[in-house]
């Protein structure tokens, strides 16, 4: 064997023993992807382990950009509201921040998963069709929680806004848009890490999961408080994978 093929060789053995699938019920929900290699190995700065291309044009940055106005207006009225319940003319503002005091009561793990099973309660499933007679809105939380329903991006983004007011710093927060590929569906969930590890919070399911232990989604575009870009796969997750074939 020569030195390139033992080389490889030796890359593929590394990747396939550090790659972790760790499969749930079938009936879980559509989380689900193996850890990329570079988180196993040196801790993960976005979920899945993927670096990411930031996004200049096109539709899903139009979007992004016009929603995040309105959670810069947002927040200055949650801030008000926090500050002062009483004066607060807010019912949706009163309703979040109830779930932000709870959280804030708990730590780490303890108060992520507070604000998710609360917000998974609180909200109705709603498609956009029904809600607003078109596909594909991205409401922000006072909406949502005025509405009391919403699809999976609007829980996403709720939780994505209640945990920064909840105390957590912005570099460990994300909004995923995965592609469940059993089903074929777009599908968008909050992301947080915690102690180097990546948490999903998904509206479909009340329990938590590492995204090293997903499995069966694609992620596809991923969100932060700098914006919003495309993940694309690492060129040695590429070797790793052209070798496997």
């Amino acid at each position: 064997m020569n030195t390139l093929a033992l080389f490889r060789a030796s890359l593929a053995a590394a990747a396939a023993s550090a790659i972790i699938w760790i499969g749930g019920p079938a009936n879980a929900g559509p989380i689900g992807q193996p850890l990329g290699l570079a988180a196993v190995i040196g801790g993960a700065t976005e979920p899945f382990g993927l670096s990411r291309v930031e996004l200049e044009a096109g539709a899903l940055r139009t979007k992004w950009l016009t929603l995040s106005l309105k959670l810069d207006d947002e927040r200055v009225q949650l801030a008000l509201c926090d500050g002062d319940r009483a004066r607060c003319a807010s019912p949706a503002a009163l309703r979040l921040l109830a779930i932000v005091d709870q959280g804030r009561l708990r730590e780490g793990r303890a108060r992520l998963g507070e604000i998710n099973r609360a917000i998974n309660l609180a909200i109705r499933p709603a498609s956009d069709l029904v809600q607003y007679g078109q596909l594909d809105v991205w409401s922000s939380p006072l909406v949502t929680f005025d509405r009391l329903a919403g699809d999976c991006e609007d829980y996403a983004i709720a939780k994505f806004v209640a945990l920064r007011l909840a105390g957590f710093a912005p570099d460990d927060l994300r909004i995923v848009i995965l592609r469940d590929t059993v089903r074929g569906e777009d599908h968008a969930v909050a992301a947080a890490r915690l102690d180097g590890r990546w948490l999903m919070l998904d509206n479909q399911r009340m329990a938590m999961i590492a995204d090293s232990d997903a499995r069966q989604v694609d992620p596809r575009f991923v969100i932060d408080e700098t914006g919003i870009a495309k993940y694309q796969a690492s060129p040695l997750m590429a070797e790793v994978s052209s070798l496997s074939r």
